[in-house]
């Protein structure tokens, strides 16, 4: 799964460098929070495609299921896990990523997104490493959203950086 980043539009390096010399703070923090709503529509985007994922399973045998080992709902977990970043120093830009750090302890560790993305989930049963299930989900989740939504992120951002440039000369 891929990190959305919008980095080096329109000579951010040039454009920072300037900002600096030019003490505008009030300039910078108002950039960031633009480049930020920028992205915000993508983040929302990809919590609304994991939020709706449709997992589907083989089907069940005859043996008798238990309660579930967890009580936490899987899509909304990785939802609330969709973060925003935006730097106006040092490589400056936007990026949007899921934070694994945000998960519970025992997805950390696990590649669930990336499966997820892939179209197909295998796992264990409850937490049973002899005894393994595949799911499948919409292929491509993350993927499509991105494209949908990063030539408009673009062109949000270059507008911004063009505010940016004029309000500085």
């Amino acid at each position: 799964m891929q990190d959305v980043r919008i980095t080096n539009t329109g000579s951010l390096l040039e454009l920072q460098r300037r900002l600096r010399a030019a003490g505008g703070d009030n300039i910078r923090r108002s950039m960031q929070r633009r480049i930020r709503r920028a992205a915000e529509p993508l983040r929302d985007g990809l919590q609304d495609s994991i939020r709706g994922l449709d997992i589907r399973s083989q089907g069940r045998t005859t043996r008798p299921g238990g309660p579930s080992p967890t009580t936490r709902p899987l899509r909304a977990t990785l939802a609330e896990a969709i973060r925003i970043s935006v730097r106006t120093t040092g490589n400056p830009g936007a990026r949007v990523w899921l934070d694994k750090g945000r998960l519970p302890p025992d997805l950390q560790k696990s590649n669930v997104p990336e499966q997820l993305n892939t179209g197909r989930l295998r796992h264990p049963v409850f937490g049973n490493k002899r005894r393994w299930v595949n799911q499948y989900a919409t292929p491509l989740w993350w993927d499509r959203v991105v494209r949908q939504q990063t030539p408009r992120m673009q062109r949000e951002v270059e507008r911004v950086l063009g505010d940016v440039r004029s309000r500085l000369s």
